[in-house]
């Protein structure tokens, strides 16, 4: 089966690879971009951070997406729909790299992975877990039409309190028919 590959004006959405793990490290051990993702973590916790991603793709037929950024061919990042066991939903997240902060490329990414999550996957509705202090993310969030629900807590082994922000499919396409 091929894997899905999402493009944006300026993003390449694809499933993560084994030659994403140097810059996926890098990643995890940038404590400010680790602040509101569990907090830093060593290589080998990358890789095996990496690997869950590659997995739940094989299993489930879908996860976060690495984030490419077409200019100049590096990893960002990763972001899309995500649904462990015990999750409190069907989620469509982000997380990237300081160096991709404040260009646009969350709200331009994760656009694009909610389109694809409620096309192909067939979502009813998409939220993002965001921890409570993370006003960039809730600002993400609002730029995505999402709105704040309810309060939930992450199942073990995060186990974090998070703000559960979101949308129905109803709601997004609405909203997209109006921006057009």
């Amino acid at each position: 089966m091929p894997e899905p590959v999402l493009e944006t004006a300026r993003l390449i959405l694809r499933p993560p690879r084994r030659e994403d793990l140097d810059a996926w490290a890098e990643w995890v051990s940038d404590a400010e971009a680790m602040r509101f993702l569990g907090g830093v973590a060593s290589r080998p916790l990358a890789w095996r951070f990496l690997v869950t991603m590659a997995g739940a793709w094989a299993i489930q037929g879908f996860a976060n997406f690495s984030v490419i950024e077409k200019a100049t061919g590096r990893w960002i990042g990763r972001l899309g729909p995500w649904q462990p066991e015990g999750w409190p939903g069907t989620e469509v997240g982000w997380g990237l790299c300081r160096a991709a902060w404040g260009k646009g490329y969350a709200t331009e990414g994760a656009t694009a992975a909610i389109d694809w999550a409620f096309d192909h996957l067939g979502w009813t509705e998409v939220i993002h877990c965001i921890a409570p202090e993370n006003e960039p993310s809730k600002a993400v969030a609002r730029r995505l039409g999402s709105r704040f629900r309810d309060h939930s807590r992450l199942p073990p082994p995060i186990d974090a309190e998070v703000e559960i922000w979101g949308q129905s499919r109803e709601e997004w396409r609405g909203r997209a028919a109006r921006l057009r």
